[in-house]
C-alpha cells in the first residue's frame, strides 16, 4: 500500500526535515513551503514518528483540490476515498486552517468537511449514523489560496511532545527547534557542547539524542498504532530497527543555567528521556562564562527581553555574554534570539543568520563559526 504523506514544521526548517527524511530512506521527498511530501507505505508512518526530530507530525494525504465555494469544498471532500481508512466505529473529528481563501470561516469549513465524509460514508457502510466510539482519526485540512489539502493525523500529539518534558519553567523552547538548533550546528556527539542559559535543558537533552542516535519518539504512543488498518507488527518492528541504530559512547554535553530550580526540572527531563549518564548540568551564571577546552559549540536560546526579561536586562545579559566570550574564541556558537539589537549589545556581528520561529515569534538565529 502506497501513501502520500506529508510532515508540517516550523517556516524555516523544512530542508531539515526533508534531510532527515531522506536519511530515513523515504522515497520522493519534497519540501514546500512549512510541510514536506513523501512516500512509502505503512512502515514509513511507523519509522517516520518514531524517528523525527524536526517535523511537527506526520499526516497522511487523502486528496487535494481546488475550492472557491463550499460547494467544491464538499463535492471534492466526498469524492475521496474515505472509507478506505475511516472504519465504522470511528471518530473523526476535523480541525484545519484557512489562510488568503475566499473560504475563510474555519468553522465553516469544518463542518462541511464533516458532513461531506459522513455522507461518503453513509454511502458505503449503509449506515445513517456514526457512533465515532472508535479509534480517533483526525482529520486535519489546510485550505491556501483557494486550494483544499485534506488528511490524517497519523502522530496524535504533536512529535515535540516527546513525553520527558512534563514540567518545565518559562519560556520553553519547543523540542522540534532545539533539536533543529543542535542539528544546524552539525554538533553529533564528537567535542564540547554548551547551553549557558539552558532552562528546563530540552537543548541539552535534544543534543544528546542526536549523539546517540536515539529516536526521540521511542517512549510515546501515536495515533495511527490504534488504527485497524495499519498491521501492528510496524511499531515494534520500527522501534527494534531504531534502537538498532543507536550508538554507545561518552559525550561532553553540558547545561547550565543561573536558576536552581530550572536545574532540577532538567535533571529530572533528562531522566525521562533516558540521557542522564551522556550530560550534566549545573547552577552557572552565563556572565561569567569560561571553559578550559580549547574548541566546542554553544547552542543557546538566551531570554528575548519578551517573555522573562525586560528588554534593557536582555541587552545587559547579551554585553555581559558577549565579554565572557572573548577568552573563548574556538568556540562555535549558535544563538537564537528575537532581538533586533542583538548583535550591537553582544559586541560582534554574526558570519551568518539564518530566519527561524519559535512559536509565533520571528527570531534570527546568530551563527559565529570564526576564531
Amino acid at each position: 500500500m502506497e501513501l502520500t504523506l506529508c510532515v508540517p514544521c516550523l517556516f524555516g526548517l523544512e530542508g531539515l526535515v526533508a534531510q532527515e527524511l531522506r536519511r530515513l530512506g523515504m522515497e520522493d521527498v519534497a519540501a514546500e513551503n512549512g510541510r514536506v511530501y513523501f512516500r512509502g507505505g505503512p512502515e514509513a508512518i511507523a519509522t517516520a514518528n518514531l524517528c523525527l526530530r524536526t517535523g511537527e507530525r506526520v499526516l497522511l494525504e487523502l486528496g487535494s483540490f481546488p475550492a472557491e465555494s463550499f460547494d467544491a469544498l464538499f463535492e471534492g471532500t466526498r469524492a475521496l476515498p474515505w472509507e478506505r481508512f475511516l472504519p465504522a466505529d470511528a471518530a473523526f473529528p476535523v480541525t484545519g486552517y484557512s489562510l488568503n481563501s475566499k473560504l475563510f470561516s474555519v468553522s465553516d469549513c469544518q463542518r462541511i468537511i464533516k458532513k461531506a465524509v459522513v455522507e461518503r460514508l453513509k454511502k458505503h457502510y449503509g449506515l445513517q449514523w456514526f457512533p465515532e466510539t472508535g479509534a480517533a482519526h483526525q482529520i486535519r485540512f489546510s485550505l491556501m489560496k483557494d486550494k483544499v489539502c485534506l488528511y490524517l493525523d497519523t502522530s496524535g500529539a504533536g512529535l515535540h511532545k516527546r513525553g520527558y518534558r512534563p514540567a518545565h519553567n518559562a519560556a520553553p523552547l519547543r523540542e522540534t527547534l532545539a533539536a533543529a538548533l543542535v542539528e544546524l550546528a552539525r554538533y553529533r556527539g564528537k567535542g564540547d557542547f554548551c547551553d549557558p542559559f539552558c532552562g528546563s535543558g530540552t537543548i541539552p537533552i535534544e543534543a544528546a539524542l542526536i549523539a546517540r542516535n536515539q529516536a526521540p519518539g521511542l517512549n510515546r504512543h501515536f495515533a495511527a498504532m490504534d488504527w485497524p488498518l495499519l498491521p501492528a507488527e510496524i511499531w515494534p518492528q520500527a522501534r527494534e530497527a531504531a534502537r538498532a541504530r543507536e550508538f554507545t559512547g561518552s559525550y561532553s554535553i553540558l547545561g547550565s543555567d543561573l536558576d536552581p530550580k530550572a536545574i532540577e526540572i532538567a535533571r529530572a527531563n533528562a531522566r525521562r528521556a533516558g540521557v542522564e549518564d551522556s550530560l550534566r548540568f549545573e547552577v552557572a551564571d552565563a556572565m561569567a562564562f569560561s571553559r578550559d577546552s580549547q574548541r566546542g559549540v554553544i547552542v543557546s536560546n538566551p531570554p528575548y527581553g519578551e517573555r522573562i526579561l525586560e528588554k534593557q536586562d536582555a541587552e545587559a545579559l547579551y554585553r555581559g555574554f558577549g565579554k565572557a566570550l572573548q577568552g573563548c574564541s574556538g568556540w562555535q556558537l549558535y544563538l537564537l534570539s528575537s532581538h533586533t539589537e542583538f548583535e550591537r549589545c553582544f559586541g560582534r556581528p554574526a558570519d551568518k543568520k539564518r530566519k527561524l520561529y519559535n512559536g509565533m515569534i520571528k527570531c534570527d538565529l546568530f551563527m559565529y563559526y570564526k576564531d
